[in-house]
Formats: structure tokens, C-alpha cells, sequence
């Protein structure tokens, strides 16, 4: 007979993500998934793989559920500069305060350690930072478009560059900065990007 599984997979890759946001994957053992999860080794190997595996499914399973809504919004947003100043004033907050306070983002946190060795790990990363430097370079096309933005700027590098500012907001959130400091350096990078008449 074929094995029926007794737990709703998906329910269980859920607490997983939790699970690795919050105490990060590389020090997150087998055994501690078991814990949270309630279920035995051969269960989790059976389902999901070894934990690389897992770490590659609750990765993809945060960008779409995550990651994906909120980069769709900002590129889908018509505002331009003020879409990026309310992207970040939003993480801010999510960062700073409420459920998942202090976590900062499961995919910023694999970047900052050995966990994105693997190829598999490596493309959902990459897939995540090219749909967010996307979004946030739709959203400079739009502030070009309304002349909010100085001339000359390179909108490619300059999404790049706003990427790696949310990145840096999540990795500093979760080391316990203020979201008023992390605001303060969001506005001093999006200030050298306004047209003069803008600031």
C-alpha cells in the first residue's frame, strides 16, 4: 500500500518558514524541526528532502507569499517616488513592529550566511532580487515619466541600488536598529535620486 501521510504538508512548510525566518536556517537543526513540527525525521526526509531541500522550499514558499504580493503592488503603483517612499516606510514597519517583528526577511538572512551555498538556494535568491530591483525599477521609470527624478539617472543602477537599501533595512531591523534611523537613511538615498524642484 502506498504511504498516506497523516499531517498537511503545506500546513507543515508554513511553520517551517517560521520557523528558519525567525531563528535563522543555518542554526536551525533537524531536530528543532521536529519539535515544531511534530513530526519524525523519516517524515520530513520522506516529504521534503534533506534540509537543504527544505530551506529551498521555504524560501520559494516566502517569496510567493511574501516577497512576490508586495513587489507586484509597488511595480503596479502610479506614483512614483512617493511608491517607493511608502515600499519602504511599509517594510519599516513590518520589520520594527508587530507579528514579525525583529526577523527581518528569510531571504536577506540566507544572503548574510553559508545557507545560499547551494545552486538551488542560489536561484530562488536570485530570483527574488531580480523581481524586487524589477519592481522598484518600474516604479522609477513612473517617477521619470512624471519628472520627479534628476536627469541623467541611471534608472538600472539606481533600483539596483534601492534593492540593496532594503536589504540593508532588513539586516539592520533584525540587529535592533530604530525604524526612525533606517527611515532617515531610506530618505538621504531617494533625496539623490528627486529632481531639484522635487526636494
Amino acid at each position: 500500500m502506498p504511504d498516506v501521510k497523516h499531517f498537511d504538508p503545506d500546513v507543515t512548510l508554513d511553520q517551517v518558514v517560521n520557523l528558519f525566518w525567525q531563528r535563522g536556517a543555518d542554526t536551525t537543526g533537524i531536530a528543532d524541526i521536529v519539535q515544531t513540527t511534530g513530526l519524525s525525521r523519516s517524515s520530513l526526509y520522506a516529504t521534503y528532502g534533506g534540509k537543504a531541500q527544505l530551506h529551498a522550499a521555504a524560501l520559494d514558499r516566502y517569496l510567493q507569499r511574501q516577497s512576490r504580493p508586495v513587489f507586484e503592488a509597488l511595480a503596479a503603483d502610479d506614483r512614483g517616488v512617493p511608491a517607493i517612499a511608502a515600499f519602504f516606510e511599509r517594510l519599516v514597519a513590518a520589520r520594527c513592529s508587530g507579528e514579525h517583528a525583529r526577523w527581518g526577511c528569510l531571504v536577506t538572512n540566507t544572503h548574510a550566511t553559508a545557507g545560499g551555498g547551494s545552486p538551488e538556494i542560489r536561484e530562488i535568491l536570485d530570483r527574488h532580487h531580480d523581481a524586487l530591483r524589477a519592481a522598484m525599477r518600474a516604479a522609477l521609470e513612473v517617477a521619470r515619466a512624471k519628472g520627479q527624478i534628476r536627469a541623467g539617472l541611471e534608472l538600472g543602477a539606481a533600483a539596483e541600488a534601492l534593492t540593496l537599501q532594503a536589504y540593508a533595512v532588513n539586516l539592520r531591523s533584525r540587529a535592533g536598529a530604530e525604524a526612525g534611523v533606517l527611515m532617515e537613511g531610506v530618505r538621504a538615498v531617494l533625496d539623490g535620486f528627486v529632481a531639484t524642484e522635487e526636494k
